[in-house]
């Protein structure tokens, strides 16, 4: 009997872990004082401007970036694209654009960007990313560019803009 009990509880306890896993990639992690851009190798803290996190293989792997656009350079590329399992930003509507906190990191995915903006970031043109479409805009109106959703971020778009600055 214990023996059956015990075989029962294991797909349980899998399961337990499964979803521990899962949690553990819905919150991005510390960026610290020593942490490099996993593309260009600066420090990362050093620099103003959204910072970025890929989570690579269910968190297997979590490169960091100095800004959303290196973030994105990464990420977009074929061969990065079909591993990564999350990505976060800093919501620049709620965190200080020079110096972003690690509580204000929300789902790529789910924010609003704009693009072509007259603020800078480490790597020059910014793809400043925001939890809602208001604070976008906002700052669209303040400092210039075009919002938009995560899906139209392209690789080619970063090329453009960074031709045109």
């Amino acid at each position: 009997m214990k023996k059956l009990l015990t075989l029962l509880l294991i797909p349980l306890a899998v399961a337990c872990s499964d979803n521990q896993a899962i949690a553990d990639i819905s919150v991005a992690s510390t960026i610290t004082e020593h942490d490099r851009c996993h593309l260009c190798g600066m420090m990362i803290t050093k620099y103003p401007g959204p910072k970025g996190q890929v989570v690579i293989d269910n968190g297997d792997y979590n490169p960091k970036f100095c800004s959303s656009r290196d973030m994105f350079t990464f990420a977009l590329q074929p061969e990065n694209k079909r591993q990564v399992t999350a990505l976060f930003v800093h919501d620049v509507g709620v965190t200080d654009w020079a110096h972003p906190q690690d509580s204000a990191f929300i789902d790529a995915k789910a924010a609003y960007y704009v693009y072509g903006t007259s603020k800078k970031a480490v790597m020059g043109p910014a793809v400043a990313p925001f939890s809602s479409l208001a604070a976008a805009e906002a700052f669209a109106n303040e400092f210039g560019g075009d919002v938009l959703s995560f899906e139209d971020i392209t690789l080619e778009l970063l090329g453009r803009c960074f031709l045109n600055h």
